[in-house]
């Protein structure tokens, strides 16, 4: 058992509350034990100058942490007149995840922004933010396709994330703050809906890790990336 009474294999609880925000195209918040992210679609009859007369279109994405997220209050980015690295970092794996799964030619020209806001942190931002951001853009789709904007929902496949890790010798699923900053081994994984993996972000942090460490903590975040799936295909269809 752990500090918050789950087994190794068990996820934190889970919850995507859909379209919370009414102004935006899609929406979502979604909880990840006690880390919350809203994430919120906002689409723009326009593509970036590179892709220009290619018929198709884009996905990005931006990420920031509410100053009172975390246990002390930290100043807004805005503030200090720059990003961190750390948040241009993960902006980017959540871009690059959900654009994995996107038919640009079926979008249209257009672009789908996706903002994600860490309402409260707990350990696992990156991944509830590529979770939520998903059911958010899903949502912005189907309402274009509601109105007749687009035939089809671009979506290939569904999208979900999560950190695995090894806390005192044990493959952990779903690490909270507290597991994560002792973690021997930290990983974030970002899979397909169909099991196929998209990025693998591993880090030893304390001590090396074997192949057969690694096999069993995709494993365990397959596990875990099946269960959030899951839930999306409740809240989405694609």
């Amino acid at each position: 058992m752990r500090s918050d009474g789950r087994t190794s294999d068990q996820l934190r609880t889970l919850s995507i509350d859909p379209s919370p925000n009414r102004y935006a195209e899609g929406s979502a918040l979604i909880r990840m034990g006690f880390t919350h992210v809203l994430a919120t679609v906002s689409l723009e009859e326009k593509v970036p100058p590179f892709l220009k007369d290619q018929g198709r279109g884009w996905v990005t994405a931006e990420y920031g942490m509410l100053p009172r997220s975390t246990h002390e209050r930290s100043p807004r980015e805005a503030a200090r007149g720059k990003q961190s690295g750390r948040t241009q970092e993960i902006q980017r794996l959540i871009g690059r995840s959900l654009r994995s799964v996107v038919n640009f030619e079926k979008m249209g020209v257009r672009t789908a922004t996706i903002d994600c806001d860490v309402i409260q942190a707990d350990g696992g931002t990156r991944c509830a933010s590529i979770g939520g951001a998903f059911v958010a853009l899903a949502l912005a789709f189907s309402n274009l396709k509601k109105v007749g904007v687009i035939a089809e929902s671009p979506l290939v496949d569904y999208l979900a994330a999560v950190s695995v890790g090894i806390v005192d010798g044990e493959p952990c699923l779903d690490l909270c703050y507290t597991e994560d900053s002792a973690a021997d081994v930290d990983m974030n994984v970002v899979m397909t809906g169909k099991g196929e993996l998209v990025e693998v972000q591993g880090t030893a942090e304390h001590r090396s890790f074997s192949r057969k460490e690694m096999d069993r903590l995709l494993d365990l975040a397959w596990k875990g990336i099946s269960e959030i799936v899951d839930l999306q295909k409740r809240l989405v269809q694609i």
